[in-house]
């Protein structure tokens, strides 16, 4: 009788069986290892078996045995271990900026890094208030996209886009494409942004790359602009939360509740000084932009601008345009 055509693949798919079946939890006997075999057209003997994972092993699968009543075998180490495929199908699962549709691809392949047993337990549902995903697909490949054009040094062409209360996708500049040279994305406040140079107006720009279409990398270098110098963390730290506005130093004070709010939000590098009452002060770099603004308003009495003065009068602004909207209720 003519022997199977996969004969030859036979170490390849009893590696396979042991990386997809077995686990600490859920081991295999040569007998269950012989007939999984057989289901591809396999055939085996008990000690050709032996002699088989002995060569994975020398191979590098950490292939190990539990005895009981019988021999199981199983794959002990992995290049993920089960905690950590938890933790990236967790990020995975919650991340805004990646699609309903794109995050369930993901968790698939990342399932097929363990068990069968153990991928059951991936199958997780990761619920963050506030944190819907997005509705555009082509974030991920826009992404992939802007990471060649800075590691090749090239433009990219692109259209932007604003959504309409029909969540209809509106271009900006009549769809006109917009070239710039990629410096750095950026991941803030669960959002990916595109920080890009631009030489005609000698300036940084910054755009979502969830409404970025059409994204193109094109033959035309990169404006000139050193990279080595710049620091995207620390910028994205001064303009807070990616709007445009003038970066001013600001003295503020909080309560003393409000310790872990400052940290998430200026890090743990911050100069923290005991004030009276139980209350502290710091001084940053921040933005005079309504997304700062906001951020202190939601504390109420709790926190307090100090300084400068043209912080404070564009908080006071800001008040007094949102009392225009209820004078009249």
């Amino acid at each position: 009788m003519p022997s199977s055509p996969n004969q030859r693949l036979k170490h390849l798919y009893l590696m396979k069986i042991l990386l997809e079946k077995t686990d600490e939890q859920n081991t295999m006997t040569v007998a269950e290892i012989i007939s999984a075999l057989s289901v591809y057209g396999i055939t085996a003997e008990r000690k050709s078996i032996y002699t088989d994972m002995e060569l994975l092993r020398q191979f590098g699968i950490d292939i190990e045995t539990q005895r009981s009543k019988t021999v199981g075998y199983y794959v002990a180490n992995r290049e993920f271990e089960l905690p950590e495929l938890k933790l990236l199908v967790d990020a995975v699962q919650s991340s805004r900026f990646i699609t309903q549709k794109k995050s369930g691809e993901l968790i698939r392949k990342l399932s097929s890094l363990t068990s069968s047993e153990q991928a059951k337990q991936l199958r997780r549902q990761v619920f963050i208030a506030g944190r819907a995903k997005t509705i555009n697909e082509k974030v991920y490949y826009n992404i992939d996209g802007i990471h060649n054009a800075i590691n090749n040094n090239r433009k990219i062409a692109f259209k932007y886009f604003d959504y309409d209360i029909n969540k209809k996708q509106i271009y900006r500049k009549q769809g006109e494409l917009y070239q710039n040279t990629p410096v750095a994305l950026c991941w803030n406040e669960d959002k990916y942004y595109l920080i890009a140079y631009n030489a005609y107006y000698d300036d940084l720009a910054h755009f979502r790359v969830d409404r970025m279409n059409n994204v193109e990398l094109l033959d035309e270098e990169a404006d000139i602009f050193d990279r080595r110098i710049f620091n995207a963390a620390e910028h994205a730290k001064r303009v807070f939360g990616m709007f445009d506005g003038e970066i001013v130093k600001a003295k503020l004070s909080f309560d003393s509740c409000l310790v872990n709010a400052v940290i998430d939000h200026f890090g743990k590098d911050i100069c923290i000084i005991p004030s009276v009452d139980g209350w502290f002060d710091i001084t940053v770099d921040v933005s005079i932009s309504p997304v700062f603004l906001a951020w202190i308003f939601q504390f109420g009495r709790l926190a307090v601008i100090e300084s400068p003065e043209k912080l404070i009068n564009a908080m006071q602004e800001l008040l007094e345009e949102h009392m225009l909207n209820y004078s009249d209720i």
